[in-house]
């Protein structure tokens, strides 16, 4: 092994230990990092290539010993491990004059190695809004309270207090970042399936309402205390005394400077921490932008859990529309067929004129232009000055008198009140009692046969490859259908006066959820 190999083309000295990140086998180099990291919490020191491979897991493991001695070569070359001759088997001659290494990793490659692992760990934290942080926070600002009230404060319980403090207060806002963004990742479906999502939302909801409760008590606790540290300045010796501490173990020619330099950070970690809890110069403190965004993110939770049972509840699957009519255009005759079935799809009808008169409507009428005359061919449209003078046909003069619409109005509250009762009759008759199959329906009247193919559709758009049994509600709620697919694969009828319904005979039961029993049948 060449200890002094070339370093890849790109790489520099400093940031070489990263440069299998840009390796094709990239999974593979950290595989074996990874092995290297955890043979060194075991204590152990040198590894050899076979007992790398063996502590591979299966999915990067290669297929031999020899693909991972090249890539403890590369990593080697890289500067992530160091080879050293392996003395310890040989047992002639000749083996001198064989290429045996053990490896071990190098401080710069366990450096690269903890920084990817910190990288990995904070990227995969989700966070959560800690109630116990808070009243962590209100704990450690008594403990400033009482140290301040003295006449000279200890430096090592003050740096303490401080410290504790602070440490609470990043973790607090570490964590409601994390948590926050995670929770708008829920919310925008990326980040959780469906079923994950309307499993855990209810104690998600709660969890919310809960630390919203503790923010308000607890906040306004905590922002009366900072401000009674901060009254009369108490806090700054504080402050000052926990520098100082934290500078003496600085030389003499640098105590100074070590000194303020702790001071102004531990001036910052406080402003930081009275911004959190405080709303000052027109500007809201933290813990009001966070009570805000969790109480936003409640109705946005219950917003997607609406639409996702509309989406359950909806009957339309498109895709599965689309690959139909794509059918349908791969099975028409001839290409006049298919601009029928465009039009008939998609109602683009070629259009004429934006407007039209009553005298060109007639001539219209009287002699109809074809669908395929082309604009330069048909007969011109004559329109009015005014139209193109005001853009309006509105002629001045007296307003139209008003009509009298109750008689319009009893005749539509008559229609309503009969289309009512024959969808009532006829969801009726489609009730079934009781299980059964789709060829013992019977001959079905229009307006049964209209709702049938309702509930069928609302049912065969949740099916599934795979399944064997589905329910579905209509619209409305007034219906359920359960369907269960037949082993025997038999077909069925159902006759209308409208044609004939063939399909796949299924078990059937269809239930009025509307009255006090199921079917009728006193279940």
């Amino acid at each position: 092994m060449d200890m002094n190999a070339p370093r890849p083309e790109g790489v520099t000295d400093g940031y070489g230990p990263f440069a299998h990140l840009t390796a094709p086998n990239v999974l593979l180099y950290r595989s074996v990092m990874r092995a290297f990291l955890a043979a060194k919490e075991r204590f152990a020191v040198h590894l050899r290539p076979e007992d790398v491979h063996a502590a591979l897991p299966a999915g990067t493991r290669p297929g031999g010993v020899d693909a991972v001695a090249k890539a403890l070569d590369a990593l080697v070359a890289w500067g992530n491990l160091r080879a050293d001759p392996d003395t310890g088997r040989v047992t002639a001659v000749e083996d001198f004059y064989r290429k045996r290494f053990i490896y071990q990793l190098t401080r710069e490659g366990e450096a690269a190695e903890k920084a990817l692992a910190a990288y990995d760990e904070a990227l995969g934290m989700r966070g959560a809004l800690q109630a116990v942080a808070l009243h962590d926070i209100v704990t450690q600002l008594r403990a400033l309270l009482v140290l301040a009230a003295e006449e000279e404060p200890d430096p090592a319980k003050t740096h303490l207090a401080l410290d504790g403090l602070a440490s609470r207060f990043a973790a607090l806002a570490d964590n409601a970042r994390a948590f926050m963004g995670s929770l708008q990742r829920t919310i925008d479906l990326h980040d959780v399936a469906e079923d994950v999502f309307l499993a855990y939302k209810d104690q998600l909801i709660q969890y919310l309402e809960r630390f919203i409760q503790d923010l308000i008590t607890l906040g306004g606790r905590i922002a009366r205390l900072i401000l009674e540290l901060e009254d009369g300045r108490r806090i700054q010796p504080l402050l000052r005394s926990a520098a100082a501490r934290e500078a003496a173990d600085a030389t003499p020619q640098e105590a100074a400077h070590a000194e303020q330099a702790a001071y102004e950070r531990w001036a910052g970690r406080w402003a930081g921490l009275t911004a959190w809890f405080l709303s000052r110069d027109g500007r809201e403190s933290q813990s009001r932008l966070l009570r805000g965004r969790a109480l936003g993110a409640i109705p946005q939770l219950l917003a997607v859990v609406r639409s996702l049972n509309e989406r359950r509840a909806g009957r339309s699957d498109r895709s599965a529309d689309f690959r139909t009519l794509a059918l349908w255009f791969a099975e028409a005759p001839d290409d006049d067929a298919r601009h029928q079935l465009w039009r008939t799809a998609f109602g683009l009808y070629p259009a004429r004129h934006l407007t039209l008169d009553a005298e060109t409507h007639a001539a219209r009428l009287a002699r109809p232009e074809p669908a395929a005359t082309p604009w330069a061919g048909a007969e011109p449209l004559r329109i009015s000055p005014q139209l193109r003078r005001t853009g309006s046909y509105e002629r001045r003069g007296k307003p139209r008198k008003v009509e009298d619409r109750q008689e319009a109005r009893r005749l539509l509250a008559q229609t309503a009140a009969k289309q009512a009762a024959e969808t009532a009759a006829a969801r009726a008759r489609l009730v079934t009692g009781g299980i059964t199959r789709l060829s013992g329906l019977g001959e079905l009247d229009p307006a049964s046969f209209r709702f049938f193919l309702q509930l069928l559709g609302d049912a065969l758009a949740t099916w599934r490859p795979g399944m064997k049994h589905t329910t579905a509600t209509s619209n409305d709620g007034a219906m359920e259908i359960r369907l269960t697919a037949l082993p025997d694969g038999s077909t069925t009828e159902v006759r209308t006066p409208e044609g004939i319904f063939r399909g796949p005979d299924h078990a059937i039961e269809i239930v009025d959820l509307t009255a006090g029993t199921e079917g009728g049948d006193g279940r």
